[in-house]
């Protein structure tokens, strides 16, 4: 008898079902897709926009490379790397949250950035094996339920040679714990409540931080998924981390 609709995982620090989680994942960002960029500029003082150009450069996409996106929110990572691969190449963002993908039409349209933009879900992606040059996740992949299945789906619609990418909260060295995580546990869900109404939403980003796999396991995770000279970069101290893997030439 098939019983996965009984297995449970993470949503923050609490347990709940895994055909439940999707479900609460889209309902905070639902809540937070309208001031999504002024928060990451706020909590993050601004450093996401570093970490993500650290991330695009590691990237070395030139013209007319094909790049997939995940989880692209608001799509400021698509408007990079469409500024890189120019029109002989392309662009996708995906997201499965409608409501953030909404925030991520309006910049590509505001920006004149030439995207393709699809709604789907990282763990069965609808693109055909050996598609991209890149495939990159950033910031998303902690609130996937089968992180498993996503860093599989990324290697499989990557051509081989090509590389897949994660940036991610991670784990921060050991001094610059404490301070984090007032900051996280504190200052981080106030900030939530006073300018986006909703501390809660801003209190499981927080915990769901502290949930994802840490940098050594997550490498080992995109080796499991078949990618090989895999590769991590901590920034600010391991606040975040970007990891990098390629997927095997085939023999």
């Amino acid at each position: 008898m098939n019983n996965d609709h009984n297995q449970q995982t993470d949503f923050g620090f609490t347990e709940v079902a895994e055909d439940e989680k999707a479900a609460k994942v889209r309902s905070v960002f639902d809540s937070v897709a309208r001031r999504y960029d002024l928060m990451n500029d706020v909590l993050s003082f601004g450093l996401h926009r570093l970490w993500k150009r650290v991330a695009v450069q590691s990237a070395q996409c030139v013209a007319g490379d094909k790049v997939l996106d995940i989880a692209s929110g608001t799509c400021d990572l698509a408007i990079r790397f469409g500024r890189i691969v120019g029109i002989s190449g392309e662009v996708w963002a995906t997201d499965i949250n409608g409501s953030m993908l909404g925030e991520g039409r309006k910049r590509l349209a505001k920006t004149g950035t030439r995207a393709c933009v699809a709604q789907c879900d990282c763990e069965a992606l609808p693109f055909a094996d050996n598609t991209f040059d890149v495939a990159i996740v950033s910031f998303g992949l902690r609130n996937m339920t089968h992180k498993d299945r996503a860093l599989s789906e990324m290697t499989r619609v990557v051509r081989p040679g090509g590389r897949v990418m994660v940036l991610e909260f991670s784990r921060c060295s050991p001094w610059l714990r404490g301070l984090y995580d007032f900051y996280s546990f504190k200052i981080m869900p106030r900030l939530g409540g006073l300018l986006a109404g909703d501390a809660d939403s801003y209190r499981y980003l927080a915990e769901s931080i502290r949930r994802h796999p840490d940098q050594k396991t997550l490498a080992s995770m995109m080796e499991t998924a078949g990618l090989e000279s895999v590769r991590w970069r901590n920034l600010c101290f391991g606040v975040c981390a970007l990891h990098v893997g390629i997927k095997p030439q085939t023999r």
